[in-house]
């Protein structure tokens, strides 16, 4: 995998050489997708001067403020519809020709779409967004882009590129020549500087995530050590055998297992290993409880998807979320019951910026929590259209360790334009990106 410090220098090293070709005697300015990849290199927003109606310059200034407050790697450009820039695979060579892993917003005349590398937000999550600021009858530029950048920032990983981090306009003389040795220099001492703030960012945004979850991990925990409490088995009461008392042990292995994890996270990440502990647990005692009744024993199902603290589910049923299509999830017998009966669920809700709500409309902070119930395989299906369904299905949900470029790194045209997805249709204008074929949900 390649470093973070070998990513920083490599981007401020092609900053650097950009600048030095820009004032150049005799150096021809770049245009066209040349030209946006320079800028976007700098910052996260360009607009092109042909198109600055679209997006006025106080417009465009706010926008970029609040993507450099995120430090998240949200790219936006705004370009005239015109041959300069032809359709087909324009966000794919956007990318390319600015190098940096992240989402990839462009505003083509009246037509929009957007891309991004799949380490940072999955096709689906991106089709989504896409999806949801096409409106029938068009949007203006700054709404549209605005509502994107927002959504985009509560789900995009990674970290805002270090080539953003104190960016100037190049100089406008041939005196740039005189000073580009000196600033070369330079910067390849500061260059650990750079590494530095931006790992202590990224320390902090995890830090940040990981509090956040931790409200409801720990009602997680405390509701299992509650129903432990509760229980009324006794390893040397009548009745009880070898078997029950292996269940009741793995129970308090788990809850035991669960603490440790929880103290010694460090990241959201983390707090897989906690749930995964409590759900084993949870079953542990649904066994038990099973031996002591002279009951069959329970079948190994995943929790109940209302609520895991509901313990292993019973059946699978018919529902749909609000505005959602209809799918089979798995149920504890007491939602069952309700939803029999036309009644609502007791569903688990948490917190998030417009209140409480259940927990797939929350962001992606509570991924690694509730995936650590469900695995990598059966939540993201169940979830589909959901903004929390969005993040499961990313290979960064599925294997956290995995290696390559994060959000934020410099690849160059180190990337698989096929994990390069997005909304696949530039809608609005007739802008047509069949190369990042999206899908519906």
């Amino acid at each position: 995998m390649r470093t973070r410090l070998f990513s920083t220098l490599s981007g401020l090293l092609l900053s650097l050489a950009a600048t030095a070709l820009a004032v150049a005697p005799g150096a021809q300015a770049a245009t066209g997708l040349d030209a946006a990849a320079q800028s976007l290199r700098h910052g996260p927003v360009y607009v092109d001067q042909r198109a600055s109606d679209q997006l006025p310059p106080r417009a465009a200034d706010a926008l970029e403020e609040k993507i450099l407050d995120a430090g998240k790697p949200v790219f936006v450009a705004v370009l005239p519809q015109n041959a300069e820039f032809p359709e087909d695979g324009l966000l794919a060579d956007l990318r390319t020709k600015t190098g940096i892993t992240g989402v990839y917003a462009v505003r083509l005349g009246d037509a929009f779409d957007a891309g991004a590398d799949s380490t940072v937000m999955s096709r689906q999550a991106v089709a989504n967004l896409t999806a949801s600021v096409e409106p029938a009858g068009g949007i203006d530029a700054v709404s549209q882009l605005n509502t994107f950048v927002d959504d985009a920032l509560e789900q995009a990983r990674g970290s805002a590129p270090s080539s953003w981090e104190g960016a100037q306009s190049g100089p406008s003389s041939v005196v740039g020549l005189v000073t580009f040795a000196l600033v070369l220099v330079a910067g390849c001492a500061g260059v650990f500087l750079v590494a530095k703030r931006s790992r202590t960012r990224r320390a902090e945004q995890e830090r940040a995530a990981l509090e956040k979850v931790r409200v409801v991990v720990d009602e997680d925990i405390t509701a299992f050590g509650e129903t432990l409490d509760r229980l009324d088995f006794r390893p040397a009461e009548p009745g009880a055998d070898d078997a029950m008392r292996a269940d009741y042990e793995r129970a308090l292995d788990a809850y035991e297992k669960a603490k440790s994890a929880m103290a010694r996270a460090k990241r959201a990440e983390d707090v897989r290993e906690v749930t995964e502990a409590l759900e084993d647990g949870r079953f542990s005692l649904a066994v038990l409880a099973a031996r002591r009744e002279g009951a069959p024993l329970p079948e190994r199902r995943p929790p109940c998807f209302f609520d895991p603290r509901h313990g292993p589910s019973t059946a699978d049923v018919d529902w749909a979320p609000a505005g959602g299509y209809t799918r089979r999830v798995p149920v504890c017998a007491a939602d069952a019951t309700r939803l029999a009966d036309g009644q609502d669920p007791m569903s688990r809700t948490v917190e998030t910026a417009d209140g409480r709500r259940p927990y797939w409309e929350a962001g992606p902070a509570y991924a690694p929590w509730i995936g650590g119930y469900y695995g990598g395989g059966l939540l993201p299906g169940l979830l589909v259209g959901t903004m929390l369904g969005s993040m499961l299905s990313t290979p960064a949900y599925a294997d956290p360790g995995a290696g390559g470029y994060e959000g934020g790194d410099f690849s160059g045209s180190d990337f698989n334009a096929g994990d390069f997805g997005g909304g696949g249709d530039f809608g609005g204008g007739g802008f047509g990106g069949g190369d990042f074929g999206g899908g519906g949900f």
